[in-house]
């Protein structure tokens, strides 16, 4: 979630710095010209106050050499074309100079300069010049007209270079660019922070569901902190787990005090019927059908007790060589599977877990009393160790007759059996009994086709100890 929400906030704060950042810098190259230009002006009003009464010559233009005004005026714009670089003159109305520097500036016929200085000629300063960009080359040209007498005789114009104006907008651009990286980095700092703040509760509550999915019922919520809305969640959360936890051990404990209070009724019913059975014959088939259907309830008791015990305990984990145990089952069950005439081998290396060495065992004596059990005679058995980085597996496979795609989806479910095997001696618990006891220590158990025929059952624990353990599923 955090990497689909901080693009976001990023967008949106990259979008709000360039809203703000692209009128800043337009302001700054604007006003960096402005004040060329009012220099300008002020520059091209001192020119028209000295050009205002200088002497026209006799017969139209033309200036006397010994004109002391007129040589004021020359030499001002000569020395101000030699400090600063920029061009400078006093023109008539009809384009000859007053005076200029350089001398050979006059007049162009278009141009920019030319609307500058007719529109000075109409009485009134040229319009400010177009703006000025760093990656521009051009000049400023600024006209005032001279006025005398209520008529404009001449017009003073300037025209300037942008060199220093187009690099103090780049220092000053630069300077916004720095504020505005900065600002981003602040911004995405800030972000993150907040992002983590928002997101911290939910990932703990993500971490305790999954706890509590796995069979760590006694996982909660720890107190965190975010905003009050997932404070106010994750509370309501840890109280609904309360609840559930105090449901399913409500469901546990009748179960167990059923099944142990059940216990001594059975057997007292079945010692009655061993005294009915004294005094009927030896062959009675009533007799020993009741006799099989009462111990036959007597060991589904037996399992719901375990199953009971197998959900309510915690694990007791520790470092397991998962071959050598896997080998010691096999030895044990060896004889059994001889005496129905199958084949039991085993391939087990040595490879260590993380496991209840209990529970792993009673898990591989349920998986390989079903395999024996269902496997006819003449028929094989494997029990295989592997290991990988992170898990151990022990795969058991025989070449019974297996199950059905439906039937594979209901295998290890409490009282289930198969149709085909109703009439086999077993309560239906052993598997589910097995799965309680390996999901409390972090384990599981699958089941799959085998080929070309055949169950193939793929015990599973965790090479790495776990932090924490709780009760797995619920009854």
């Amino acid at each position: 979630m955090r990497t689909r929400l901080l693009p976001l906030l990023i967008v949106l704060l990259a979008a709000v710095l360039l809203a703000l950042g692209v009128p800043l810098a337009v302001s700054v190259a604007a006003a960096q010209q402005q004040r060329v230009v009012v220099d300008r002006i002020d520059d091209t009003a001192r020119f028209a106050a000295l050009a205002q009464f200088v002497t026209d010559g006799p017969g139209g233009p033309q200036l006397t050499p010994t004109d002391e005004r007129w040589e004021t005026l020359r030499s001002e714009l000569q020395s101000y074309y030699g400090v600063y670089g920029i061009r400078a003159g006093v023109f008539y109305r009809n384009g000859s100079a007053m005076a200029n520097a350089p001398g050979d500036w006059f007049v162009p016929p278009t141009g920019e300069f030319r609307r500058a200085f007719d529109e000075a000629l109409l009485s009134r300063r040229s319009h400010d010049p177009r703006q000025v960009w760093p990656w521009q080359r051009g000049r400023l040209i600024v006209a005032s007209p001279v006025i005398r007498d209520g008529d404009v005789v001449a017009v003073v114009v300037t025209d300037s270079p942008t060199g220093q104006v187009r690099s103090r907008i780049l220092r000053g651009w630069l300077f916004i660019g720095a504020g505005e990286i900065a600002a981003m980095l602040l911004a995405v700092g800030a972000a993150l922070r907040l992002t983590g703040w928002v997101l911290r509760p939910v990932r703990v509550l993500d971490a305790t569901t999954h706890d509590i999915a796995t069979g760590r019922l006694k996982s909660r919520v720890a107190a965190a902190g975010g905003p009050p809305e997932l404070r106010r969640l994750a509370r309501s959360f840890n109280e609904m787990a309360d609840n559930v936890e105090a449901v399913l051990e409500q469901q546990r404990a009748f179960v167990a005090d059923a099944s142990h209070q059940l216990r001594n009724p059975l057997a007292a019913l079945l010692l009655r019927i061993e005294l009915l059975a004294l005094e009927l014959p030896e062959d009675n088939a009533e007799i020993a059908s009741v006799r099989t259907e009462g111990k036959r309830l007597a060991q589904v008791l037996d399992d719901l007790l375990d199953l009971a015990l197998a959900e309510h305990a915690e694990a007791d984990l520790e470092l397991t060589d998962v071959g050598a145990l896997a080998e010691e089952r096999v030895a044990a069950w060896t004889p059994a599977a001889d005496a129905q005439g199958v084949r039991l081998t085993g391939d087990c290396p040595p490879t260590t877990a993380w496991a209840d060495p209990i529970a792993l065992s009673s898990a591989l004596d349920a998986v390989i009393d079903n395999a024996v059990k269902f496997t006819p005679e003449g028929g094989t058995v494997e029990v295989t160790v592997s290991a990988d980085g992170d898990t151990s597996t022990v795969v058991v496979t025989d070449t019974g007759p297996g199950l059905t795609d439906e039937e594979l989806a209901r295998v290890g479910d409490r009282f289930w059996r198969s149709g085909r095997h109703q009439n086999v001696k077993g309560s239906g618990l052993g598997l589910s009994i097995s799965r309680a006891l390996l999901a409390a220590a972090g384990g599981s158990i699958d089941y799959a086709h085998h080929e070309p025929r055949g169950l193939r059952v793929t015990v599973t624990v965790p090479r790495h100890g776990r932090t924490g353990t709780g009760s797995p599923g619920a009854l």
